[in-house]
Formats: structure tokens, sequence, C-alpha cells
């Protein structure tokens, strides 16, 4: 054998290699990326999410890491927009080399980035969000485990009119992708028992002055209000109809289930419904184990956890439980065929059990009620079928 072939030979080794690489991964270390809000309209649930999955990354690292290799986390801020996710979303696949994108905040965010990861193999790993597209149409790297608005209505607003005996439901969304899901969800799910919203009343994104939107529900005798809002617009709405002394029952998505509704809204608030999944954290939990877990956060972070503090928290967690069962060759096929025959039993924080196959990309689509009570959330029903 010549110099010349050995040499070639060589090359192509150390060339095939290479290629056999996966990116991420190190004998020593996994590398995952996450694009939060730290910044924008959003910051404080991005900067919660971010505490969360640092908890959780410094737990696993404590106790010796995922088959040997430690976890490390890079965290983009995208401010909560679009094309400032895709900056991040090239920075963290193409520079950083990130094995995974885990838990990445916002729809349009989501679905502007995944692009670019795709592009390269890497998953988009339980986006926070509750929109269809982080599983729909089916793409071998999507995984998600939010039951999405529509869903979460469709059950719960038949159920609250049924055991009210309530006549009249109506609604008040915002104009937009969000807004109009919330809406059609009511829609589909009051149609199983017979019912059509009595008024529908929309809003634009921004707004403050929600008098007209509650005079016209005010004026339909609704005793059921679906409400397609976020935090400000929640407590806006809600603030006026009881000034007005309008006060039907109020049903929110899982996008008003936050500690800020009640912190900035006062006792107004109390009484509103929401649909949600994992329950939010209180220092003073009667549960020991979140208890425990809330103090453990605070003493960490030196403030308060939330629901999506436990979100980071959950994503990590389920993500190392599997790539410990991927074995020391980690790699995106190994890591997806574990993910395909996983069924997630329920946590303390009551997730409800969520199961993934090679057709199945969420995990579980259904929710629960919850309900602010003297200015708290107290879970008040089990998971809707």
């Amino acid at each position: 054998m010549t110099i010349k072939t050995t040499l070639a030979l060589a090359v192509l080794a150390l060339a095939t290699g290479q290629a056999m690489a996966q990116q991420g991964v190190s004998k020593t270390e996994i590398t995952l990326g996450s694009i939060q809000d730290l910044s924008g309209p959003i910051a404080g649930f991005g900067k919660q999410a971010r505490l969360g999955m640092l908890l959780r990354v410094d737990e696993i690292n404590e106790q010796g890491g995922i088959n040997g290799r430690k976890l490390k986390i890079i965290v983009e801020d995208s401010a909560y927009d679009p094309k400032k996710a895709v900056l991040a979303a090239q920075k963290l696949v193409n520079q950083d080399k990130i094995f995974m994108m885990v838990g990445h905040i916002g729809t349009a965010q989501n679905l502007a980035a995944m692009p670019v990861q795709f592009e390269k193999n890497v998953i988009n790993f339980f986006p926070i969000t509750a929109a269809r597209e982080m599983y729909e149409p089916f793409h071998k790297l999507k995984y998600s485990f939010a039951a999405t608005y529509f869903d979460q209505i469709r059950s719960a607003a038949p159920k609250l009119a049924k055991d009210k005996g309530l006549k009249k439901v109506c609604t008040m969304y915002q104009d937009d992708e969000f807004g109009l899901e919330v809406m059609r969800g009511g829609e589909a799910g009051l149609k199983t028992i017979g019912m059509e919203f009595a008024e529908k009343t929309s809003y634009k994104r921004g707004a403050t002055d929600f008098s007209s939107q509650v005079a016209k529900m005010k004026a339909a005798g609704c005793e059921m209000v679906v409400l397609g809002t976020i935090i400000r617009e929640t407590i806006g709405a809600i603030g006026e109809s009881r000034k007005t002394g309008f006060n039907p029952v109020f049903l929110g998505s899982s996008a008003a289930y936050t500690d800020l509704i009640h912190k900035l809204g006062g006792p107004a608030m109390n009484g509103l419904y929401a649909t949600m999944t994992v329950q939010n954290p209180y220092l003073d939990e009667a549960s020991q184990p979140i208890r425990f877990w809330a103090n453990k956060y605070k003493t960490k972070f030196n403030e308060d956890p939330t629901v999506f503090s436990v979100y980071g928290y959950n994503i990590i967690d389920t993500f190392a439980k599997a790539a410990q069962k991927a074995g020391t060759n980690l790699t995106t096929d190994s890591f997806i065929k574990v993910m395909d025959s996983t069924s997630i039993p329920p946590d303390m924080f009551g997730s409800a059990a969520a199961t993934f196959s090679p057709t199945k990309r969420l995990g579980n689509d259904s929710s629960r009620l919850s309900q602010i009570t003297d200015g708290k959330w107290k879970v008040v029903s089990d998971y809707i079928k």
C-alpha cells in the first residue's frame, strides 16, 4: 500500500467519523437550545420557563448527568418576535450545534424557527404553545405536550354550561388566530349539547377598553362568557363587567391560567374558571411534594415559581428520561425510537398521562378546570373526557 493510498484511507475514515458524529452530543456533554421571550411582551412567562429548565438541568447534573454526560442548555431571547426567533434558531443550530430545541415559547416564533431546525435534523421538543401546528401536519421532528386551545374549550364549555344549567352562552375573543381557536372550540363544544353562542363579540389585539363588548353581552343576557383573552384583556373584561353589575360565569383557556390574573386583577377575578393541565405551584400548597418543590425553586432563584416554571421543569425532565433510555449512543434517531413508544404517567403537578407513537405526536389532548377562589387558583375538575 502506498503512502498516498494510506493517507487517502485515513482522510476517508476521518470524514466518515465526522459524518456519523451526532450534533450536540460529545463524550461528556449534551447541548440543548431554547428560545424564550426574555425582553418582550410575555417576558414574565419566558423567564419563568427558563428558570424551571435550569432547575431540572442542575438537578440532573448533580445526579451525574445522562449516561455519564452532563446537560448544557443555551437560552436565546426572541423578544416574542418571529424574525428574532429565526436568528436565534440559526445561532443555536448552526453555531452552538445544539442536539435539540426544547420548550421554545410562542406559536408564530416556533413556526418561523422550525424550518431552520428541520434542515439540520434538530427536533422541536415540547414547544410552549397550545397551537395545533406544533404537531400538525405530521413531521418526525415534532413533539408536543400542550392540549390545544380548541380542544380545551371544546371540552370545557359544554361541561360548565350543562353542570350549571345555563341557557345563554356568549364569547368575547381576540381577533386573531388565538382568539378564533378559542371561539371555534366553544362553537364545536356547544354544538354537542344542541347549543350555540347567543352573542359573539371580538376586540383588536392591544385593546384596553372593553366597555362596548361588555355592554353588548349584558344586553344579550349572557349567563356565561367564553374568553379568548390572555392577561390584560381577561382582567379588563371582567373588571368592566363587575363595575356594571354584569356577573356571568367566565371561562378562559390556559392562556388565562396564570397567577398574574389574581395578582394584578385583585378580588374582582374571584370566580373565573380556566382550562389547565399542570397546577400553579404556591409556596403554601396543600400538597407536600409541590410545596417542597416550590420552596426549593424560591430558595434557588429568590422568586416564586409559576405554572411556566413547571412547564420548563417538566420539559427537561421528560427529555432526560427519554435520552437516558436511548442509551450511550444518543442520536436523533435513537431518541425518536424511544419517544415513539413512550408513556408518561401523571406527575405531582397533575399532568395528564401522555403517550406517543410513530403517528401520534401530541401527548394528550385533555385538560381540566381551575377556578380563582380567595385569590388563588384551585383545581375544580378532573380531566374532561
